[in-house]
């Protein structure tokens, strides 16, 4: 299992998302997502969050926090638990990513771009303001064949 991060960063009710175009072997390729990856080791997932934020879009996180914990399994790749995060106050000035195109979108235009099926499940949760949760989503290929929600 992979250790991730994701985080979707708020801004006049708008999400920064990332067109994940440029990276050729990307099981997220041509999706809409948050930014984040993957941890270093003996990162905690919040130095992971913090340095790929910057790493991603030049932007220092000031105020985040962490809204659940993904599972997130789709054939033919590694597994992943993702620790999904939102921040609403940052620094610095937005760049390039090499992974993508990074735009603000509406937080109610989401839903029209090509996202994952299980995005549309956490999206949903954090408009709502739940509480603390734990989702699993599996797919076989680009369909959710599975999804199991746990609230805390």
């Amino acid at each position: 299992m992979k250790l991730t991060t994701l985080c979707y960063i708020e801004q006049d009710n708008r999400y920064l998302m990332l067109h994940r175009i440029k990276k050729e072997h990307d099981v997220n390729h041509d999706k809409w997502i948050g930014v984040g990856g993957k941890f270093e080791a003996d990162e905690t997932p919040e130095e992971c969050l913090l340095r790929e934020v910057k790493e991603e879009t030049g932007l220092t996180l000031l105020k985040y926090r962490c809204r659940g914990l993904l599972t997130f399994i789709a054939e033919g790749w590694e597994s992943e638990y993702i620790f999904l995060y939102t921040a609403t106050e940052f620094e610095g000035t937005l760049g390039e990513c090499r992974e993508g195109v990074l735009e603000w979108v509406e937080k109610d235009q989401i839903e029209r771009l090509p996202i994952w099926e299980g995005d549309r499940i956490f999206l949903r949760l954090l408009s709502e303001d739940a509480g603390f949760f734990s989702l699993k989503l599996r797919y076989e290929k680009d369909t959710l064949v599975e999804s199991v929600l746990n609230r805390f």
